[in-house]
Formats: C-alpha cells, structure tokens, sequence
C-alpha cells in the first residue's frame, strides 16, 4: 500500500521546517468518538524466515505414489530421509526454525479513535494522540502518541487502532488515589499531523514535528506488517 511505503521516507521526503497549515478544532479532520482498553497483542521478534527449497522427489518417492502403501508402519524409517536431498532439506529446515521470528504475547493496551476525513483529498499519514488528564490535578497530562499509515478518502471515516504497553498514567497525585467515586482521568484525543495524496500537511500550531523526530526514526526503523499504527 503506498501509505506504507511513504513511512520510511517520511523524514527524508519532508523537510523539518517546511510550512503546514494549522489544524483547527472541528476541521478538516473530525474526531467521532475514542476508547481504550487493557489488550494483549503477539508481537513477532525480529527476523525474517525464508522457506527452505523443495527437495526433489527420489524414485523410491514416486514409486511410492504410484503404488501407496495402505498404511504406514510405526517405527520404519522413511527412505526419502536418507536420501542427500532429504539430508539437506531436514538441516534446512532446523536452521531455519532457528532464525525464524518467534511470538511474544504482550500485555498492554489498545487505544481507538474513529475519525472522518472532511477534507477534499485522500488522508495517507496520521499523527495522533490520546490524552489523560488527571481530574484531581489538571496540570498532569499524559500524552500517548501514535503514527499510522491509513488511506482514508474524503468524506469517509476510519477507526484507527493502536497498541501501546503504557496506560492512562504512571504517576497520580494522592487526591487521585483517595477517590473513591468517579474517573480519574478526563480522555481527549487530538489530531496532531496530517498528511494528504496531493503532498499538503495539516499540522497542530502547538505540535513540533522536529521535536518527534527520534520516536518517528524508532517506528519506522522495521518493516511494517499488517499493524494501522505505530506508538511514538
């Protein structure tokens, strides 16, 4: 998808002083609705398994097909292993068991936010974030920022769906912890930067890109796979 392929050059194709227009409340992008959740997710570990190529099939094996036996006997040793493709296609496929990626079941949380894109163009990048802040303390605001590679066309809306292992809040004030009633927190979600097919940029006055640039290289520094978004 070409949203996808744009994010590795995200930081080589857009200059950090390059002018975009501010986004206003109630815009070009509207926020319909947003939630989170306690999640679990598999993340895959790094690395990139490769099929092992197919042996030839040995005479024994097509004598085999043509004259299958009705059933096999346990503990009789199949002659295609022994076979020198046989031999390589089993260490084969040991090595590459080894440097295959292996599943992590991660706990974490799920955030989402369903937006309709007001614009005239196509949106192809979001920058996005979902904000806490502490009802006995307005001053303590936590942010969980997002990237997502999204095609959203003019008038449609789209949920985007990220994850991220950090929650609402690492530090509450005591007020927040005495509360017996109520929430903690008041939730907002904010549209930061938002990138369009025809290359225009909407961009919060109060957001600085530049200031982003380390998580942005964190995120897309690995191929994408089929996840929306990415946590800065």
């Amino acid at each position: 998808m070409r949203m996808l392929l744009l994010l590795p050059l995200l930081l080589t194709s857009i200059s950090l002083g390059q002018n975009a227009s501010g986004i206003q409340d109630g815009s070009l992008v509207v926020v319909l609705n947003f939630k989170y959740f306690k999640s679990r997710q598999t993340i895959l570990n790094q690395g990139s398994p490769v099929m092992p190529p197919a042996p030839d099939m040995s005479v024994a094996k097509k004598n085999d097909l043509r004259n299958p036996l009705p059933q096999a006997t346990i503990g009789v040793i199949d002659p295609n292993t022994q076979t020198t493709d046989g031999r390589a296609a089993a260490l084969e496929k040991n090595v590459q068991e080894a440097r295959s990626p292996k599943s992590t079941p991660v706990d974490g949380y799920a955030y989402l936010a369903k937006i309709r894109n007001a614009h005239t163009q196509n949106i192809e990048i979001v920058f996005w974030e979902y904000q806490f802040k502490e009802v006995s303390n307005p001053t303590n605001v936590i942010r969980r920022q997002f990237l997502c590679g999204v095609k959203i066309k003019p008038g449609k809306e789209r949920e985007l769906q990220a994850f991220s292992v950090l929650g609402p809040g690492d530090v509450i004030s005591v007020g927040s912890l005495t509360e017996k009633y109520g929430n903690l927190f008041e939730e907002k979600v904010v549209i930061n930067r938002v990138e369009y097919a025809d290359g225009s940029i909407m961009q919060r006055k109060d957001w600085n890109f530049a200031e982003m640039k380390s998580s942005i290289e964190r995120a897309i520094r690995t191929p994408w796979g089929t996840e929306m978004c990415r946590s800065l």
